[in-house]
């Protein structure tokens, strides 16, 4: 296109409008629900280095199928240990969305202890929530506030998606504050002994537990299709803090 005249930012739009319309297309013959625009950090064989705006973050891997990333250097020592403090004063058993009543419930899936921030809540929260923003992307008010986990021996989170199925009648409740979650990042904020990894089934992948370390994981739609398919490892020695952040496709509320 750029060899017949188009100038190349013009050119990139109308091939990406041209690939949303077929996506789209795709979609309404199959039954499948429509894409949505997702981050996108880094593009393969791309830098090994992102200027996180604050930070540089390392490129560690890059899949497109799940599409999922893994970065170090995400957070310092000092933030990790920070997050941990703060979050350890507030723990409570960990919750699930309840897809049919809408509403936060205990889940036998699911043996952490946890606790929410709200989106800039305090000054450490806001620092990480801009870096973040900046590394992958997307727009600060789009992102959900921080969720700190604690996995001790023994606790995991079994294969889930972190999407919303629209076809469950409790879905409205989350949806009607952001619209779908469309990835996700988790921050790990401790290195445990052994286990606690992330898993990804259909990819026969797993993310190493490293203190500092994130993986970002995104899905275009709330369909298996997307491979997004993810679990926690039980940790087998020591215990697993993370921090995740959920990024949706409108302003979070």
């Amino acid at each position: 296109m750029v060899g017949r005249g188009w100038e190349e930012d013009d050119a990139v739009a109308a091939l990406e409008q041209a690939m949303r319309a077929h996506l789209a297309e795709h979609a309404r013959s199959h039954d499948l629900p429509p894409p949505e625009k997702v981050p996108c950090p880094v593009e393969m064989n791309g830098p090994s280095l992102i200027d996180a705006g604050d930070r540089q973050v390392v490129v560690l891997a890059n899949m497109l199928h799940p599409r999922v990333v893994v970065f170090g250097n995400v957070l310092s020592e000092e933030e990790c240990d920070a997050l941990v403090a703060m979050g350890r004063e507030r723990l409570r058993p960990s919750s699930v969305f309840n897809p049919d009543s809408g509403a936060d419930e205990p889940h036998e899936a699911r043996t952490s202890q946890g606790t929410f921030f709200r989106r800039g809540e305090n000054a450490l929260c806001g620092r990480i929530e801009q870096r973040l923003a900046s590394l992958v992307d997307w727009p600060l008010e789009n992102g959900e506030g921080l969720q700190l986990l604690r996995y001790g021996p023994g606790a995991q989170y079994r294969p889930h998606y972190d999407y919303f199925d629209p076809g469950r009648p409790g879905a409205h409740v989350a949806l009607s504050r952001g619209g779908q979650r469309v990835a996700s990042i988790v921050m790990y904020l401790n290195t445990p002994a052994r286990g606690g990894a992330t898993t990804f089934p259909d990819a026969r992948f797993e993310v190493a537990a490293v203190k500092g370390n994130a993986v970002f994981f995104a899905y275009d739609r709330p369909h298996p299709m997307t491979a997004s398919l993810h679990g926690g490892a039980p940790v087998m020695e020591g215990e697993k803090w993370v921090a995740t952040k959920w990024l949706r496709v409108g302003r979070h509320l």
